[in-house]
Order: C-alpha cells, then structure tokens, then sequence
C-alpha cells in the first residue's frame, strides 16, 4: 500500500492558468500539464532566489523532493517551449 502524500504548502492560483503559442488556435496543440506543487517549487527556487533547503522547509517537504518538483517542472516547461505545446498550470495538488 503506498504511502500518502505529505500534505505541502502552495500559494493557490485564482483560477486557470495556461500558455500557448500566439497564432495557433488551443483545440490544435498538444497540452502539457504543470502541477500546483512543481510551479511553486520552480518560483521559490528560480523566481525568489530560494535554495532548495529554504523552499523545502517553506513548502513542508523534503529538499529531495523540490528536487524532484524542479526537475519535472523544468522539463515540462522546455518541452513545451521546445514543440510548440501549451502549458496548463494545474491548480489542484495531486
């Protein structure tokens, strides 16, 4: 049986939020999806300057897993950067 997740401490988003290509219509591209935990990882750490340290004990998990959030998170995003896919902030915790 595997273990539940730690309860984590996000900034909640006010409703959706998604990026796309200009010029080419959403029902075209392929969606990529970011979660709420992944986004909040890559802006303590890139955006606010945090270590990872200082975002796992802000965030209430281990410093291996905002390594892990940023590592996905990351290749997500230059994914959708790279073939032309929409990102699509996903607001729930998983």
């Amino acid at each position: 049986m595997p273990r539940r997740h730690k309860q984590r401490n996000c900034r909640r988003l006010e409703g959706k939020r998604n990026f796309k290509p200009s010029g080419i219509p959403s029902m075209k591209l392929e969606k990529t999806e970011l979660h709420l935990d992944e986004f909040e990882a890559i802006r303590l750490c890139d955006y606010d300057g945090m270590s990872q340290i200082e975002a796992s004990l802000s965030m209430g998990v281990s410093r291996a897993t905002v390594q892990r959030l940023l590592l996905s998170g990351r290749k997500k995003i230059v994914d959708v950067l790279l073939h032309t896919k929409e990102l699509i902030i996903n607001e729930k915790l998983d």
